[in-house]
């Protein structure tokens, strides 16, 4: 029996300008997990995109062999009748749906036009247990957290008679518990026979699972290393990935901290639709000119809703406590009065939240201070494009030009040009919520040098973030909630990993 279950062999795509995969060539063995590495934009997901149908047979050289057979893939439909299902970064869940609903949308069990329930719950509930859910079926999806969710999109894959598995970042919105969760799952599917290709930027889930690793650079297949014959060090990746060794994680910086920048004394938020439950409860803290201040806590904690009341209100009701920025009490009632005082919050959903996506580089850039590319209320498209430019070549933005539609970019630079966006404005204080979220080490390396100089600039940054290692490697003191409340403060030199899950496993015990 071949042990090959797939070749793509000298996979070209085209889209205008630019050559996102040039004669990439990937061999799958059956049974494996296999881990398609590379930094934003080298053709990871176009790649998979190819494979699943996304992009039809037409659209692209090359030939794609499954099973031995040359196929021609034309839609999301002919890939699934093969077995190959591609789960993508953004799940396609519908909210107000059910999970049982969801896990058979488009595979509806019904006889002559009338679904039959009975089978769908009973099949539905089957398909949990093998995920590893324990949840009604009944359930509606808005009432899932996204570990859940994830859970849920793998239920719905496996109802197909799933063959070939393919995850686009299924971890990057996850925590540290759900992730290790999902591993050890396509490690279960593997004992199971079933084929998975994993496109991941967590160094240690491919250490954990790979049985190979395929490395993309530019639109190019740079080498594919057997896990089982060849050590594969997370150097070895890293430097296939950037085309250089990357011999520090997170940049160094030397900054002078100046005076109070921004605090919050005694903010309490209550959740936007239950007005009983709290989600932050009188938290106090505060962040310096110069300095990265860091806001560790699991999913849920109430980070984000914390900075997006803050900022203008954007979340939560029955708001109370006081802001002030350079000692002075301030009225962050509204989005246009918080800008005005100099704040900033660049979104954790940069593609819901944070983005136009079917507009230019040019006009998200421009979003948040069209009063700086305007006069006498005409916005002066010359002077917008300049601007768009000077942030391009400043922050690396790579692309075909700054008239590209932000939905044609990868991960790594919508993410440059939500930071661009928020940059234009001139903030006094930023706020960061997971910046690296699903983006490369060698982006993420970027973006630490962009918050460096911010602070360099007397800027004051929070950073939300899920990654310790990323929090430890970047901040100057870091702050941990843990439902709702403040539970520890700490410098990040005397901080660690293990300290900051301490102290909020030990605020879970007092409350």
């Amino acid at each position: 029996m071949d042990t090959t279950i797939l070749e793509m062999r000298e996979i070209t795509k085209r889209f205008p300008g630019v050559k996102a995969l040039d004669k990439v060539s990937l061999s799958v063995k059956r049974g494996e997990i296999h881990t398609l590495v590379g930094e934003n934009g080298a053709g990871k997901s176009t790649l998979m995109k190819v494979l699943s149908g996304v992009y039809g047979h037409t659209t692209y050289e090359g030939d794609v062999l499954y099973q031995g057979k040359l196929q021609q893939i034309d839609n999301i439909r002919d890939s699934e009748a093969l077995g190959i299902i591609i789960i993508h970064q953004e799940l396609a869940l519908v909210p107000q749906m059910s999970i049982a609903e969801n896990i058979f949308l488009g595979n509806e069990r019904a006889n002559y036009g009338v679904m039959d329930w009975d089978e769908v719950r009973s099949k539905a509930q089957q398909l949990l247990k093998k995920v590893g859910l324990d949840e009604s079926v009944d359930t509606l999806i808005t009432n899932c957290g996204v570990g859940k969710q994830q859970l849920v999109e793998i239920a719905k894959a496996l109802s197909k008679d799933v063959k070939l598995l393919i995850l686009d970042e299924p971890t990057a919105s996850l925590n540290e518990k759900d992730s290790d969760a999902l591993m050890n799952l396509l490690l279960e599917f593997k004992s199971q026979g079933i084929t998975s290709i994993l496109i991941s930027h967590k160094l240690n889930e491919i250490a954990k699972v790979a049985d190979s690793v395929t490395i993309i650079r530019d639109g190019a297949t740079i080498e594919t290393i057997d896990c089982s014959t060849h050590q594969v060090s997370e150097e070895r990746i890293i430097k296939g990935m950037v085309g250089r060794e990357l011999t520090e994680r997170y940049p160094k910086r030397d900054c002078e901290i100046g005076q109070e920048a921004f605090s919050l004394k005694d903010w309490t938020v209550h959740h936007s639709q239950h007005k009983d439950l709290k989600v932050v409860n009188n938290i106090s803290l505060n962040v310096n000119k110069g300095e990265v201040v860091g806001i560790a806590g699991l999913m849920g904690a109430g980070r984000t809703e914390l900075a997006m009341s803050a900022f203008g209100r954007s979340y939560g009701q029955n708001i109370s406590g006081t802001a002030y920025i350079d000692g002075e009490e301030v009225d962050l009632s509204t989005i246009e009065k918080a800008m005005n005082h100099g704040l900033a919050y660049v979104t954790e959903d940069r593609k819901e939240c944070g983005l136009l996506l079917e507009q230019s580089i040019e006009k998200n850039i421009s979003l948040a201070n069209l009063a700086g590319i305007s006069q006498r209320g005409v916005i002066d498209q010359m002077q917008e494009m300049t601007i768009a430019k000077s942030y391009q070549r400043k922050i690396n933005i790579k692309c075909a030009n700054t008239q590209q539609d932000v939905g044609n970019l990868s991960g790594g630079n919508q993410q440059k040009v939500v930071l661009s966006k928020w940059l234009f404005t001139e903030p006094k204080i930023l706020m960061l919520d997971e910046p690296t979220r699903g983006i490369d080490v060698g982006a993420k390396y970027e973006i630490y040098g962009i918050i460096n100089e911010l602070a360099e600039q007397g800027k004051a940054v929070i950073v939300i973030s899920s990654e310790m290692p990323e929090l430890l490697g970047i901040c100057d003191r870091i702050y941990v909630i843990n439902e709702g409340r403040l539970v520890g403060e700490m410098p990040a030199a005397e901080a660690s990993q293990e300290k900051i899950m301490r102290a909020i496993m030990n605020s879970g015990d007092k409350q």
